[in-house]
């Protein structure tokens, strides 16, 4: 097969289609519902969900929290410095923290370069530069205490950026509601949220078992490559991302079972359970562990999902190719499908991406 031109996954979105803010309630958001079989579309709201839902289905979810990991601080001339959390890279020792971390103005904080937060929060030293772009970044705290702790406490919530909010807007609402209902806030390992769960509801989530419907959980640490754009001419050039994630014992065997639908929310499960399956000839522990680097696009055959709940994606996106190759598993015609679906939305004035509406494809 030829190589696939990016172009294929580019479509034009009327800006005002954005979504800068959530729905009033969760599931209060629309929900367009793609059934393959009959290659039909309806629409409807995501309260319906248990409309398509059976008893024996299971939900598959993604269950990693969102840390406030944008922190603002001050150089010793006085300069703003943002400072954007990633991962940690060693440490505590000493009362130390070194994290990866992305800094703005990358170009004025060289290596040896020093921040400290205007209350006294946390004090910081850049002791390296990663070629990606990325910085290793020291951090020193009264008593020392985490840095995440202090992330939790004053840290801005990591709102893409075709999310616009200016220094004055409150945190409050975001930090609620840009975190699933299920997130385990022990496992604060996403630098995004996986949107397609902010949709649910605990009442919604209790309508659903009443039903029938299980749930299963996978921790997969969502990072910045999941929304870097391929610029690549062909999807194939672009260098995937990869990201760790953790599948308990439970979740293995749930998707062992048979009698009901493997349901996936979002494509960030779909990478956790594809790639699972993909490498599980190998010994795994009984929490397996492993680093998500699967590429997912047409004309992919899925193993473990076979229904998924996904948000709508940006143009030249993995997310885009991904959900294009669910569509029609084994085939490229999901590609131009895909943009009569997106067309549809459109037309409809769906709202889109991490605060928008979602599509349920059966």
């Amino acid at each position: 097969m030829p190589p696939l031109a990016t172009d294929l996954f580019d479509y034009d979105l009327p800006p005002q289609l954005v979504a800068q803010t959530p729905t009033a309630r969760r599931d209060a958001s629309r929900l367009l519902v793609v059934d393959r079989a009959k290659h039909t579309l309806a629409h409807h709201a995501f309260a319906d969900l248990p409309q398509f839902l059976r008893a024996g289905d299971t939900l598959f979810r993604n269950n990693a929290a969102v840390l406030p990991a944008r922190l603002i601080a001050r150089r010793p001339t006085g300069g703003q410095v943002e400072c954007f959390l990633l991962q940690p890279a060693a440490g505590p020792a000493d009362g130390e923290q070194v994290w990866r971390c992305l800094v703005k103005p990358g170009k004025r904080l060289p290596v040896g370069a020093t921040f400290a937060e205007a209350g006294g929060a946390f004090a910081a030293e850049v002791v390296a530069k990663e070629t990606d772009g990325a910085a290793l970044v020291r951090f020193t705290t009264p008593n020392h205490e985490p840095i995440t702790n202090v992330a939790n406490r004053i840290g801005r919530v990591p709102l893409p950026p075709y999310i616009s909010r200016d220094d004055r807007s409150p945190r409050d609402a975001d930090l609620e509601r840009y975190q699933t209902v299920y997130a385990d806030r022990a496992r604060q390992v996403a630098v995004a949220a996986p949107t397609a769960g902010l949709h649910f509801t605990p009442g919604l989530l209790a309508t659903l078992a009443e039903a029938g419907v299980r749930t299963a959980d996978v921790t997969l640490h969502v990072g910045l490559g999941t929304f870097k754009p391929i610029v690549t001419d062909t999807i194939e050039a672009h260098a995937i991302h990869c990201e760790r994630y953790e599948l308990p014992a439970a979740t293995r065997q749930a998707l062992a079972q048979t009698g009901g639908r493997r349901v996936a929310v979002g494509t960030t499960t779909v990478r956790t359970i594809e790639h699972f399956l993909a490498s599980a000839g190998a010994a795994t522990p009984a929490d397996s562990i492993g680093e998500a680097d699967i590429y997912i696009y047409p004309p992919f055959h899925f193993r473990g999902t076979d229904a998924l709940i996904t948000n709508f994606h940006q143009p030249r996106s993995t997310l885009l190719c991904l959900v294009s190759a669910f569509l029609t598993p084994g085939s490229t015609d999901g590609i131009v499908w895909l943009k009569e679906i997106y067309a549809e939305a459109i037309a409809r004035e769906y709202r889109f991406f991490s605060y928008g509406d979602a599509m349920l494809i059966l």
